[in-house]
């Protein structure tokens, strides 16, 4: 159960934006917006959701992990069903931030919540499962937001995600257990908090495990933010054939996050991410190859991405938990971070590498490569040196 909740939480996210972006003219119609004002809904969710990301670990560390979370998915289903009755641009901007305010408290703190509850490969094991439930999200937030359109006003959109936010909250409030205990718990006091944050920020080894991660990622999420360039000019495919890219992709996801489970006891955590690496170089110099000798045809062209996948989600998981366990007394705070230089870094992906990058294969596939090795000097130094 716990693996569907904390699982649940991390498709919030993917679900409140893929599943809205197809109704873009309709609200648009409805509202008397203009399209500047209609991407401004999204530049708000997101802009909220990155800004926020900073204080739901923080505020776990301070009054208790189920608390932040339950509050964080009754603020969203409320905001989720306000966004379905704006009769305004303003109203739905409001409750598009208060989506973004809300929607991260659960991802961000489920991961502290598997370092409290677990030890080593066993809460890798849980975090692989978690990221496998996760990729669902990509996958099938496109195709429910595509039915919806065809069948139903741009309301349903917001209807369905705060059904699914209330399916969370009741589910978390039976069966969420609180992991923070009392006695451990940090003061939220601007000054202590502060103190804390500067002790983070001043780790090295925070910065290489966090750079790792996210320059892995950003490698992958490089094809995600050109997509529409990728498929549609690149490859001459369709509007209804992205999946030819998300799928397998994700595909890969879930493959290496269930490798990196069954392994992590067997390998532990430096050996499985060791195993990720090669995989995804193995993946990037097939892609180079790929790229620079033979035409763009589906599937081939693709194969190389699963891989890189395969090998981003089999390291992932591993390098998460030795950066939650660099401060044991503040994970949330961790998670937080973490998750904030995440989200800037692939906002950095998509606001400007996708746009210099997405006209052709080779590029995508050299810029892939280079988020790669950052990634993997990253690593290499944390490795090199002890503990901060």
């Amino acid at each position: 159960m716990l693996t569907w909740l904390l699982g649940g939480y991390t498709m919030l996210g993917p679900f409140s934006i893929s599943t809205y972006m197809p109704f873009f003219p309709e609200v648009a119609a409805s509202l008397e917006a203009t399209t500047v004002e209609i991407q401004l809904s999204l530049s708000v969710y997101l802009a909220s959701f990155g800004f926020m990301m900073l204080f739901h670990g923080p505020l776990s560390d301070s009054y208790g992990r189920r608390p932040v979370i339950l509050l964080g998915l009754l603020t969203y289903t409320l905001a989720s069903l306000g966004a379905a009755f704006a009769t305004s641009i303003e109203a739905l901007l409001v409750f598009r931030a208060l989506q973004g305010l809300s929607v991260g408290a659960g991802s961000v703190v489920g991961r502290a919540i598997i370092r409290d509850r677990l030890e080593g490969h066993r809460a890798q094991r849980l975090l692989s499962q978690v990221t496998m439930v996760f990729a669902l999200a990509p996958a099938f937030a496109p195709v429910i937001g595509g039915w919806l359109h065809n069948s139903f006003p741009w309301q349903s959109v917001f209807i369905f995600l705060g059904l699914f936010g209330l399916i969370q909250l009741i589910a978390s409030y039976t069966y969420l257990p609180e992991t923070h205990p009392k006695e451990k718990r940090q003061p939220m006091h601007p000054v202590a908090l502060g103190k804390r944050y500067g002790t983070l920020v001043r780790s090295r080894n925070f910065w290489l495990l966090s750079l790792s991660v996210s320059s892995n990622f950003a490698g992958f999420f490089l094809y995600i933010a050109s997509a529409p360039l990728f498929i549609l000019g690149y490859l001459d495919l369709e509007a209804d054939q992205f999946g030819w890219l998300f799928i397998p992709a994700m595909s890969g996801v879930m493959l290496g996050s269930y490798l990196s489970g069954r392994v992590s006891k067997r390998l532990g955590a430096q050996a499985t991410i060791r195993y990720g690496y090669v995989t995804m170089f193995v993946a990037a110099t097939l892609n180079l190859a790929y790229n620079m000798l033979l035409p763009p045809l589906i599937p081939w062209i693709i194969l190389p991405v699963v891989l890189y996948t395969t090998g981003m989600a089999l390291a992932m998981p591993g390098i998460t938990i030795l950066t939650l366990d660099l401060f044991q007394s503040m994970r949330g705070m961790v998670s937080s971070l973490q998750g904030f230089i995440q989200t800037m870094f692939l906002t950095f992906v998509s606001g400007v590498a996708a746009p210099l990058l997405s006209g052709t294969g080779i590029n995508l596939a050299l810029g892939t490569s280079g988020f790669l090795c950052l990634g993997f000097a990253a690593w290499w130094l944390y490795t090199r040196q002890g503990e901060s």
